[in-house]
């Protein structure tokens, strides 16, 4: 199966920096993964319509779930969806959801399912989410209750990308290797999880703004702290603890995820570097958020375009020197594969 030259325009439109990482995968891999990734910005970007009524979107998202599973035929009219986005790529996104799924029936067999299993699993993070936060506002902050909660929708919405990703590569890729299976999928699971936990800790103000507390009840109540005062400058001291804690669990996710990177097998130049990119993007992350105080936590922290170009040039140049090529991933130290405190 061949990605259409609109549908690549589209990826290109609706994620460059997703993009970059697709342009270098293999041809082999890189269909399935780019019409996973498409289908699954649609139901995102479905979930994340505001102005739409949650009732709405969920009846939209058990429609384009149906399509998907092959459960249903029926035709979709995201009409109101699209009309509603303020973005041109996402309302292309949704007014094509038709093309995507065309292309999943010249998908094989074996592609087709494991394809259908991630995006279930997505689209079931995403209603559970939906349903989670319904009727939050600025004004009505709600917190995920449990740090197992927290775990949960990690996976649900990125960890089972680096089962789906790992599945992909087994198959189409190097289908003969001698690789540890279970310990492959293990940290391809916390790979995911720690770019979702990197996404979570960057957008707490934004997700606070909206209602929205990602941090466990369970654990800002033993802190002495409530979602609504958690960057008042006044709680610094008891919240700063608790933030870097999590920054520490992300990058043990992403300790794995770098071990992740290196199992696979030398020659596989351009898988390897599609992983090692948002790793070391999201430990530059880390690093920027560890180093804030909460008056800068406030403002939306992320690292500039020529940042990013530059950890592309060096994992690139680095990459036949394998002594230079480990050093790109430096920590703190408090990060190990094994796993950190913080559930």
């Amino acid at each position: 199966m061949q990605m259409t030259r609109p549908l690549t325009d589209l990826l290109k439109a609706t994620s460059r920096s997703f993009y970059l990482t697709l342009r270098v995968l293999p041809a082999a891999m890189r269909p399935q993964i780019g019409l996973a990734y498409l289908l699954a910005r649609t139901t995102d970007t479905i979930a994340d319509t505001e102005l739409v009524p949650l009732e709405q979107r969920l009846d939209a998202l058990h429609k384009l779930r149906d399509r998907i599973l092959g459960s249903s035929t029926a035709p979709l009219n995201f009409g109101e969806l699209a009309r509603q986005q303020g973005s041109p790529a996402e309302r292309v996104l949704l007014e094509k959801a038709g093309d995507s799924l065309a292309l999943l029936q010249k998908l094989s067999p074996a592609d087709l399912k494991l394809v259908r299993d991630v995006l279930t699993t997505i689209m079931g993070g995403q209603e559970l989410d939906l349903r989670r936060f319904a009727g939050a506002s600025a004004e009505k902050i709600i917190a995920q209750e449990t740090a197992a909660e927290l775990d949960d929708y990690t996976y649900r919405v990125a960890g089972c990308v680096g089962e789906f990703w790992t599945k992909i590569c087994r198959a189409h890729l190097f289908p003969q290797a001698r690789l540890d299976d279970g310990q492959l999928l293990n940290d391809g699971v916390r790979f995911g999880k720690g770019l979702q936990l990197v996404n979570i800790l960057r957008d707490l103000p934004a997700d606070l703004h909206k209602g929205r507390c990602y941090l466990p009840a369970e654990k800002l109540e033993a802190a002495g702290l409530i979602p609504e005062v958690l960057l008042s400058p006044a709680n610094a001291n008891k919240f700063l603890p608790l933030f870097h804690g999590y920054l520490d669990k992300a990058e043990s996710h992403l300790a794995a995820g770098w071990a992740y990177t290196n199992t696979l097998p030398f020659g596989q130049v351009r898988v390897r570097l599609a992983c090692a990119w948002p790793i070391l993007i999201g430990l530059k992350t880390i690093e920027r958020l560890r180093a804030a105080n909460v008056i800068e936590l406030q403002q939306h922290i992320k690292i500039s375009h020529g940042e990013r170009r530059g950890i592309l040039v060096r994992s690139v140049l680095t990459y036949p020197i394998p002594g230079a090529w480990q050093k790109l991933f430096s920590t703190t130290g408090k990060a190990v594969a094994s796993g950190g405190k913080l559930a």
